[in-house]
């Protein structure tokens, strides 16, 4: 009864999701305030939600939900929610919760009508460990950090394209200026590249520990260190070739590619990596 209860009530949250995200991109089109305010406070409120099933489930399972398929997939959607209702509060940027909650309200869709693990949580229980529970959450923050850094590349592209055929309008003036569009997802990006290198070394000692016939050249493995590596390079080329503008924007947007392909596609092919993303 409880299972069934807790479905109907995720569903509800991805209801409210959809018409916040819907009034979001009403507002980008027609410069709607009113339609912004109340799509904040619902979004808002799907985070009190968020919040609430995951501390249940905290309670539920004694351990924080990270370490199956579907817990990832809830756990990376809150991040999202989680900063950019953040970044909308201090910062104050137009349109990035719009573009950050779409990403989201696509990871919450697949979460809620996704087939049920039935092998998932009987593997997770037999994995708790602190050092695995450590390679997750910082994996998915990482990730987060990618996502948002992707939305500035993302808007900063838009700005520049409306900037470029002189677009003169509302929609201009909202969003923020190239320059802190790009400083913004640079220091994303700066956030997310440690905490993905320290996700990756904590990972593979586990693995050490846990797995010692583990291939190498695992599929989530690989593709995790080309996302490293991509992620790098545009850190390098920021910082040291000292380019910016939109080639350093395009690059960024096809390296969070490479987050979306190893997050929902190589953790299905991996020969290990069967209970997470």
């Amino acid at each position: 009864m409880t299972n069934v209860w807790m479905t109907r009530l995720h569903e509800f949250t991805v209801v409210l999701y959809a018409l916040s995200v819907l009034l979001y991109f009403f507002d980008f089109l027609q410069h709607n305030r009113k339609a912004n305010r109340i799509a904040f406070w619902l979004l808002v409120f799907v985070w009190v939600l968020q919040t609430g099933f995951l501390i249940f489930y905290m309670f539920q399972t004694g351990r924080f939900p990270v370490l199956t398929i579907s817990e990832g997939l809830y756990f990376y959607a809150w991040i999202l929610v989680t900063f950019s209702l953040g970044i909308n509060r201090f910062l104050r940027v137009d349109f990035i919760v719009f573009f950050t909650n779409l990403l989201a309200f696509f990871v919450m869709a697949i979460h809620a009508f996704a087939p049920m693990e039935y092998h998932s949580q009987v593997m997770a229980k037999q994995l708790v460990s602190e050092l695995l529970f450590i390679h997750i959450t910082m994996a998915i923050l990482s990730y987060g950090a990618f996502s948002l850094s992707f939305v500035f590349s993302l808007l900063y592209l838009i700005q520049y394209d409306l900037l470029k055929r002189k677009k003169w309008g509302t929609r201009l003036i909202r969003i923020a200026d190239l320059n802190s569009l790009e400083r913004l997802s640079y220091i994303l990006a700066i956030i997310g590249v440690p905490m993905l290198l320290l996700s990756l070394i904590l990972g593979l000692q586990w693995a050490l520990l846990k797995l010692p016939g583990m291939p190498w050249y695992d599929i989530k493995i690989v593709g995790s260190f080309l996302l490293l590596t991509a992620y790098s390079i545009y850190l390098y080329l920021r910082t040291v070739k000292n380019l910016t503008g939109k080639k350093l924007a395009l690059w960024n947007v096809g390296s969070f590619l490479i987050v979306l392909i190893n997050f929902f596609l190589f953790g299905q092919l991996s020969t290990f990596h069967l209970w997470y993303s």
